[in-house]
């Protein structure tokens, strides 16, 4: 089964590409299938991380960025893969 995790932060205003580097530069303890980073407007990153898992599976995730770096907190979700159309 594939699962993918989904972990989304928004910059403090102004902060949208140091929290781009932060995200970028996060390496995990173990290397995912695939790992795709986004933005998206209001200074909006997000990372989706490909595994080869049990959706309930213990998986490494992103932290939460510093501080200084989001407005809010990470929002995370979990999605099972039900393949391609």
């Amino acid at each position: 089964m594939t699962v993918a995790l989904m972990w989304e932060a928004r910059a403090v205003e102004g902060r949208g590409e140091a929290l781009l580097a932060w995200a970028r530069g996060q390496e995990l303890p173990v290397r995912p299938l695939r790992r795709e980073t986004f933005r998206a407007p209001e200074d909006r990153v997000l990372v989706i991380t490909w595994w080869d898992a049990a959706h309930d599976a213990e998986l490494p995730e992103l932290p939460e960025p510093d501080g200084d770096l989001a407005s809010r907190a990470v929002h995370r979700w979990r999605f099972e893969s039900l393949g391609t159309e």
